[in-house]
């Protein structure tokens, strides 16, 4: 590896920015990781992650425009930098290395095991 060091849900959240594209800032963010995996996350730990994956440049930002339902407050988007996307791509290719090499009863669990 190349040295994309990625927590869990550093690599959840980076993912979720990419799937939501052009709408990724913290609300959402929060609300597609509980809608795509069950998982409650806290908007602080998603904000801090936002940010550190900004710092490490594996995603960009910029402020949106203000709305009237969020009482004239602009959101903060985020959207995956090509550091980022080579990052997520060199994840996904060690997993799949990895899960590739799993003999066929690793994952055979009919025999109590």
């Amino acid at each position: 590896m190349k040295g994309y060091n990625l927590g869990e849900l550093e690599e959840l959240i980076l993912l979720t920015v990419g799937i939501l594209d052009q709408e990724a800032y913290g609300v959402a963010v929060l609300e597609e990781i509980k809608n795509q995996t069950g998982r409650k996350v806290n908007i602080s730990a998603i904000h801090t992650v936002l940010n550190r994956l900004e710092d490490k440049g594996y995603l960009k930002s910029h402020m949106g425009g203000a709305t009237e339902e969020r009482g004239g407050r602009r959101k903060r988007l985020f959207s995956i930098s090509a550091t980022g996307r080579a990052a997520i791509e060199e994840v996904k290719n060690v997993r799949n290395k990895l899960f590739d090499q799993l003999p066929p009863l690793a994952l055979d669990f009919s025999h109590g095991y």
